[in-house]
């Protein structure tokens, strides 16, 4: 067995920005093992994304024209990358930490018989024997681990997004594109959608802001948070929180920022009252620039932090938010 597959996401018959960063894991994995790269997408019409593939790093691209497949769809999803499984006998299959993908890559390892990792944020080879070692939250995101895969293949690996960053497309890359034959129609589904249940979200998402104001317990309630909102509307952004903001019941989950909420990569990430707890620090490490304003200068942000302030966010805060007013107008 040798090669590197990636379970390269469609949506609305777009490559998702999940398979890109996929391909950067693949990519790291395969400097390491001198491994090729190959990816497999399933939807409708798929031929302009498999050339999007390639030019992200793909060596070879197979794709299962179907209009059959959906988020909903598991079990065809599964039966599919069994069949790319057996066709290509790859060492390695990375799959995204997605709703799908973190549903799906199981299943698969169940039904292959072999071992996964999940909610990976890091991941190396071993150049000798190709063996992956991942690195992963565990004990409920209070400690970081790194795990090694036994001998069996494929190793299965899923990975957080936003852990890696998604590659570059070079229209100078080629690669070849490998349809494949597989019916949808005879897979068994043994599951079905009863419901689907949206939250209705308004504003930029933290995934694709620029700016996000995280606040933390410092900021003694859920009140203050609306200083953060106006803040981050001033810096065309959004509003993130700690994870002892999120179980007080201050902010919903969805706005929870670490190794149990999400993984960030702002160009600027300004906490307000957090003190940089090791978890914490995981989801929001990329950031580009770092800014804390927190009044106990031995607070561990400071050590990470870019820029820092020691004082009272209760008279920082609506200073530094005026200023920012003052100068956007000016």
């Amino acid at each position: 067995m040798s090669g590197i597959l990636v379970f390269a996401e469609i949506h609305n018959g777009n490559l998702q920005a999940s398979a890109m960063e996929l391909l950067g894991a693949a990519k790291k994995l395969s400097e390491q093992t001198d491994n090729t790269v190959s990816a497999i997408l399933m939807g409708d019409i798929l031929e302009v994304e498999a050339g999007v593939a390639i030019q992200l790093g793909a060596n070879q691209v197979y794709t299962i024209s179907d209009t059959g497949f959906s988020a909903t769809n598991i079990d065809c999803h599964v039966a599919a990358l069994a069949h790319v499984n057996n066709v290509m006998q790859p060492s390695i299959i990375l799959s995204s930490k997605t709703p799908l993908g973190k549903i799906v890559a199981p299943r698969l390892a169940y039904r292959l018989g072999v071992g996964v990792a999940q909610d990976c944020i890091d991941l190396n080879a071993d150049p000798k024997t190709g063996r992956v070692t991942v690195t992963r939250p565990v004990y409920g995101g209070n400690a970081i681990a790194k795990f090694q895969f036994n001998d069996l293949d494929p190793q299965v690996i899923i990975i957080r997004e936003r852990a890696f960053e998604p590659l570059t497309q070079d229209s100078t890359l080629s690669g070849d594109i490998i349809p494949l034959d597989f019916d949808v129609k005879n897979v068994a589904v043994k599951s079905r959608l009863v419901e689907v249940v949206k939250e209705e979200k308004k504003g930029i998402q933290m995934e694709d802001a620029r700016v996000i104001i995280g606040g933390g317990r410092g900021l003694g309630g859920p009140e203050p948070f609306r200083l953060l909102e106006e803040l981050a509307q001033l810096l065309g952004g959004t509003v993130g929180a700690s994870r002892a903001v999120c179980d007080a019941g201050w902010m919903d989950h969805s706005y929870q920022i670490g190794l149990t909420g999400k993984t960030i990569t702002p160009d600027m990430y300004i906490t307000i009252g957090i003190s940089g707890a090791s978890q914490h620090m995981a989801g929001c490490s990329a950031s580009k620039n770092i800014v804390a304003i927190n009044r106990d200068p031995d607070a561990n942000i400071f050590k990470l932090a870019d820029f820092g302030v020691v004082g009272d966010w209760e008279q920082v805060l609506p200073s530094f938010t005026e200023t920012v007013r003052e100068l956007l107008d000016s």
